[in-house]
């Protein structure tokens, strides 16, 4: 039978627009997904539907469809998506009216049953993770547009293929080689060269969106469109294999896939064959994604310049202390960022900046008694006293929290075209979640002689979120590196080189076929991304850091490295190896520029539904 081609143009709610069209013209397809949803996504979606019940989807995927579903019908593309949010069935039928109002004869079919609201009072949203035999259900009657609501991000993919290639529910290695190749396609250009740690090797700057060719067996092949921008190798598709994942065991409803199973191999310029994957019976439970209202936050921010910096902080604290006096916020967070340097040749790089964060459950206690009190402080307290922007009144957060219920609870439906509503049925088997046993370690390095420097001149990372939990995914790619990195980054090293896990509990997951490690730190972003925890609420960055701190490393892995167009050296200076006129410039172009928008935010709003793009 004959390959499935299912590629992604959307990785999160404010993806770029244009990436549904790229994918449609760049080359062929049989089926396109788009994954809108995340965990704070649906608490923006959740704010949505509290101000209008007809809302509750990711608005920007019609407009994005009006431009496009012309194009999918004459060539025959599928349009397999998760925008349907909170209301899929409203969305379903937005995508009919538009699909009738252009004169378009396209079957339109969604998923429900995934909404369990009643079931968790006291909570904006609760969901339950589908998995994808309800999409292969309605794809196998017909439809050309397939509208779910919360489903895993890798059912986008798993459904499709199940549909295409006719597994049933308990070919478990198929399905996990599937879930796997959705679970790379799932995050869009982070397998194709976005955010990777090793950037340098290759033109990023517009990277193209990536798809996976599935093969019967469950085999896959992650590639992209001939021309588009950025890169496909095994070191991209390591980095979106370790993203938001724990140990070896990948849990799904449908499967639980074994990460410590799969295999890579560069199978051409730009694609990556992932096969050898194992899968087990999934487990009896399905996960829940509940989202509420935890409260009201605000924030300052105080710029300190000069000289003195902690005895600036320290009097500002004791003016901020005494006017909560009155009224202290139930949780109050001081951080002093020391962004300023000795002898700075401009103001900005003079000064640090002392951040102030309170909660409450009312948003009175976080609001005028706040700005009034930071506000009043102008005149009144260190030399040089500014802040970056006066506090708000004050703005509710959100809080995650995952809950499970049996797989039989919950009303699994697929809605076709034609209005019927088939069941489907929950998962066959079930197998509890067992910890895999820790395989054997390689041996350690030879000894030999090492030079301080930092961790990224050898490993990529690339971390992020889980309700509260982050996670730190480190590989290496050559067998010498991985030899020293098994050895070397064990969890007290790592606790030493991110101190904010000290007192966290931080688990270890050794992937010996990827040449990988995966750290999970419960708590660190405590009540999840909605609830603002920590500088990066979630994690992104967390693995770059990780990458800056400085370790002892063998010298031999220096002769190991690939070129690469700029990296930093043991000894502190930069090297360049680019060709071209540019090659004497010190740094990369983009290296100050600010931080980019919050990726589940489109408008980096916290709690804001997007706006419309123009």
């Amino acid at each position: 039978m004959r390959a499935l081609r299912v590629g992604n143009s959307s990785g999160f709610y404010g993806d770029r627009f244009d990436a549904m069209r790229e994918m449609l013209t760049g080359g062929e397809l049989d089926v396109l997904t788009g994954d809108y949803l995340a965990e704070l996504t649906m608490l923006i979606l959740g704010r949505d539907r509290l101000k209008d019940p007809c809302a509750g989807y990711a608005r920007t995927f019609l407009r994005q469809v009006e431009e496009t579903l012309g194009l999918a019908h004459e060539r025959g593309v599928r349009i397999v998506t998760n925008a349907g949010g909170l209301n899929p069935a409203g969305l379903a039928d937005a995508v009919r009216a538009l699909a009738d109002r252009l004169g378009i004869p396209v079957r339109v079919a969604h998923v429900e049953g995934d909404d369990l609201g009643p079931r968790y009072p006291g909570s904006l949203t609760a969901h339950a993770y589908l998995g994808g035999f309800g999409i292969a259900a309605c794809l196998r009657e017909g439809a050309d547009v397939v509208v779910t609501g919360r489903v895993t991000d890798a059912a986008l993919v798993t459904g499709p293929a199940a549909a295409h290639f006719g597994w049933g529910p308990t070919e478990y290695d198929r399905l996990a080689g599937a879930v796997v190749a959705g679970h790379v396609l799932e995050c869009g250009t982070q397998a194709t060269g976005g955010n990777y740690a090793f950037f340098g090797e290759g033109d990023v700057r517009r990277p193209g969106f990536p798809l996976a060719e599935l093969h019967a067996d469950g085999s896959s092949v992650i590639t992209k469109h001939p021309g588009t921008g950025g890169f496909v190798d095994i070191g991209t598709v390591t980095a979106q294999l370790l993203y938001e994942t724990g140990g070896a065991r990948y849990a799904g409803p449908d499967v639980t896939a074994r990460l410590d199973t799969v295999r890579l191999t560069q199978d051409g310029p730009d694609r990556v064959r992932i096969d050898g994957v194992r899968g087990e019976a999934p487990p009896p439970d399905l996960k829940v994604g509940r989202t509420r209202i935890g409260g009201f936050r605000n924030e300052v921010v105080f710029v300190l310049t000069g000289l003195d910096i902690e005895a600036k902080a320290e009097l500002v604290r004791g003016q901020m202390a005494e006017a909560f006096d009155k009224s202290e916020p139930e949780d109050v967070r001081w951080d002093l960022v020391r962004t300023d340097r000795g002898d700075a040749g401009t103001e900005e790089t003079a000064s640090a900046l002392l951040r102030l964060v309170v909660r409450d459950p009312e948003q009175a206690v976080v609001g005028r008694a706040l700005s009034g009190a930071a506000v009043e402080l102008a005149l009144a307290s260190y030399p040089g006293f500014h802040v970056l922007a006066p506090p708000g009144k004050g703005a509710p957060y959100g809080v995650f929290e995952a809950a499970y219920v049996r797989q039989g609870e919950v009303d699994h439906v697929a809605v076709l075209a034609d209005g019927r509503r088939v069941p489907v049925p929950p998962a066959i088997d079930a197998l509890s979640l067992d910890v895999v046993p820790q395989p054997p370690l390689p041996g350690p390095p030879p000894a030999g002689p090492v030079r301080r420097a930092p961790l990224g001149l050898v490993a990529g990372a690339r971390s992020g979120d889980k309700g509260g939990d982050a996670n730190v995914g480190v590989w290496v790619r050559s067998e010498a590196a991985w030899r020293w990195l098994a050895h070397t980054l064990t969890v007290d090293r790592f606790r030493e080189l991110i101190p904010e896990s000290g007192e966290l509990r931080v688990t270890r997951h050794v992937l010996p076929r990827l040449r990988a490690l995966n750290f999970v730190v419960e708590g660190l972003l405590g009540a999840g991304v909605a609830s603002q925890h920590r500088f990066d609420p979630q994690a992104k960055a967390l693995g770059e850091w990780l990458r800056s701190r400085h370790l002892d490393i063998p010298e031999e892995l220096y002769r190991d490295l690939p070129e690469s167009p700029h990296r930093d050296l043991p000894d502190g200076r930069s090297v360049d190896r680019r060709e071209g006129p540019h090659r004497d410039q010190p740094e990369a172009p983009h290296r100050d520029l600010p931080e980019a928008p919050h990726p589940d935010i489109p408008d980096a709003r916290p709690l804001d539904t997007p706006e419309d793009r123009p």
